[in-house]
């Protein structure tokens, strides 16, 4: 092994380290695994930032933009709307939210596509009076698994295609990924929808059935004691009646930066006191209007807010702006004029204040402020709001537009007469000329922690597999497998990648498992399309933990999950997906 092939191998094993650990954000620890390889000379100077003009990066932001349009046209709103307003039962509720789920996914980023239908399943789980743990699963499941029909469902996809063109002079096309892909997705999906469910563990089933989902809804949230409010002068136990009358639950008391738990019940309340609750939000309205109690920051904004206030309740996605930073940290109220009201995190109390409890990924937030600025506040934070879309933000008489110019540039790109990048862009440039994407909408639509990583990795992974250190991979994997038929050679890769995935990022696992599928072929002498798809199916299906795939993540708060729920529906989804995928990739693309 040689002494360039040792750094990287260390590298790289440093990054996989510091990636499961998860104290520190994905994009931060690619870059500087990065540019470590520069100083150490592994990657040539010439080569450190030209993963950022790669084809796939540049593919990734674009996507993200043109998912944007589509929503902000109405042209998904359009779908959603249907669903909702039909009154289906538990198992084709879940079939017509997967099918919908898969199908947007195809043509859309996938973590846009569960975004827009989360608040969809919510709203009907509300509506029937059940958990939402049961169909958001089977949902994010969904959405990841109809990501693998298209080249631009799925970051893995559109990395093992500009890979190939690298490796092998062509990439592969929009919907050569389509006949392993939709077959995955129609049998995962029918299993999901079916029996897969049932597989969720579901909490204390002596519960009314929407008792679950009125506790997801709880936070913890602060109302402060002004002058002339009837709680002054009163014990905290003495609020017990108009608290259960609101079905408010009092937890403590903080005075002059001190706060009181346990014994608080016993504390006489003074102006200025704020009181620590856990409620939904109409009960903390219904509370604070009872006892003439006042949001945080509730006169600054009334001072500002010229449409009046709003509440707005958003969801923490991975690598959102708020993730692992506090409100008081952002400054929030003091910049924006909107106050971080509530946290919901599984049920779970805190010892902080709220304006500076650090937010994690999954938590659901209730945001207070004017009306007219709470979705740029939103956006600018990176959350997503749990309640459905204004028509000040959907353009509806566009949806037929939108719809247009997105086909178009799709065909054009599919039959070869444009570069999918060109043709992406063309789509870019014409949504924000004809205002459907607001040119100061463009950037923040833009995921950037993936940008990064994909900067970063795609160096690392050229170094990797030019210092030989892809090849040693690969003799490594055949030298396991020798003897045994190539098809076993393929699931072996499969159910690597697919174990990495689970724990890595999967642009990641595809950006390292790309050169290795190759390279195994390679050895083998045999046709590498088939390896590259295994590893563009096995980066994208992550069902074992929330951390494998942002939907995952995505869906933890709200469905109330812990670490170890996915694993139970997960585990043999992902058998599924090796033993279909596995002869359906050799059908169509044999060795």
């Amino acid at each position: 092994m040689s002494t360039d092939q040792i750094i990287l191998f260390s590298l790289f094993a440093v990054v996989f380290v510091f990636l499961l650990w998860g104290r520190w954000r994905y994009d931060l620890v690619a870059f500087i695994a990065l540019i470590i390889a520069l100083v150490l000379g592994v990657v040539p100077t010439e080569d450190a930032f030209s993963g950022f003009g790669h084809p796939a990066t540049i593919i990734v932001g674009l996507v993200l933009i043109v998912s944007r349009g589509l929503v902000n046209s109405g042209a998904i709103d359009i779908i959603t709307r249907k669903v909702t307003a039909m009154d289906l039962k538990l198992s084709r509720h879940i079939s017509a939210m997967s099918g919908i789920g898969a199908i947007l996914s195809a043509f859309m980023n996938n973590v846009a596509a569960l975004a827009l239908l989360m608040p969809v399943d919510l709203q009907a789980a509300k509506k029937k009076e059940r958990s939402p743990r049961i169909t958001l699963m089977p949902l994010a499941f969904a959405t990841i698994l109809g990501g693998m029909i298209t080249l631009i469902g799925t970051p893995p996809n559109i990395i093992i295609a500009s890979y190939r063109e690298q490796a092998l002079g062509e990439a592969y096309g929009m919907f050569d990924f389509a006949p392993v892909g939709l077959t995955c997705s129609v049998i995962g999906i029918a299993f999901v929808a079916l029996f897969g469910w049932k597989l969720i563990p579901r909490k204390d089933s002596g519960k009314d059935p929407g008792s679950e989902l009125m506790e997801l809804e709880d936070y913890i949230a602060e109302l402060v004691v002004p002058e002339g409010s009837s709680a002054v002068g009163l014990k905290v136990r003495e609020l017990d009646s108009q608290a259960e009358d609101a079905d408010v639950s009092i937890i403590g008391l903080v005075r002059q930066k001190r706060r009181f738990s346990g014994y608080a019940r016993h504390i006489e309340i003074q102006a200025g006191d704020v009181l620590i609750l856990e409620a939904g939000p109409q009960e903390l309205d219904q509370f604070r209007g009872a006892l003439k109690l006042e949001f945080a920051g509730e006169k600054r904004h009334e001072k500002v807010a010229s449409g009046g206030m709003s509440l707005m309740e958003v969801v923490v996605p991975q690598n959102a702006l708020i993730e692992g930073r506090s409100a008081l940290s952002l400054k929030l109220l003091l910049r924006h004029g909107v106050t971080l009201l509530g946290v919901s995190r599984e049920g779970t109390r805190f010892r902080e204040r709220v304006r500076r409890l650090q937010i994690e990924a999954g938590d659901i937030l209730l945001l207070l402020g004017p009306s007219e600025r709470l979705e740029g506040v939103a956006n600018w934070l990176g959350v997503l709001p749990l309640a459905e879309r204004g028509l000040s933000v959907t353009q509806y008489k566009r949806a037929g537009l939108a719809i247009g110019v997105f086909s178009a540039a799709i065909l054009a790109a599919s039959f070869g007469w444009l570069y999918l990048a060109v043709a992406l862009a063309i789509v870019v440039a014409a949504y924000v000329l004809l205002e459907i994407v607001p040119l100061q909408e463009v950037y923040h639509q833009v995921e950037w922690p993936v940008i990064v990583l994909l900067g970063s990795m795609i160096p690392l992974g050229t170094a990797l597999e030019q210092s030989g250190g892809t090849e040693l991979i690969a003799s490594q994997l055949v030298g396991l497998t020798e003897g045994l038929p190539v098809m076993v050679v393929l699931t072996v890769l499969m159910i690597v990648i697919m174990t990495l995935s689970d724990v890595l990022n999967n642009t990641a696992t595809a950006v390292v498992g790309a050169p290795i599928a190759v390279e195994v072929a390679s050895k083998l002498n045999v046709n590498p399309d088939p390896f590259l798809m295994a590893v563009a199916v096995a980066a994208s299906c992550a069902f074992l933990t929330p951390i494998g795939h942002k939907n995952n993540t995505l869906i933890m708060g709200p469905g109330g999950y812990k670490f170890g729920d996915y694993w139970r529906m997960g585990l043999p989804l992902e058998i599924l997906i090796v033993a279909i995928s596995v002869p359906t990739i050799l059908i169509f693309w044999p060795l």
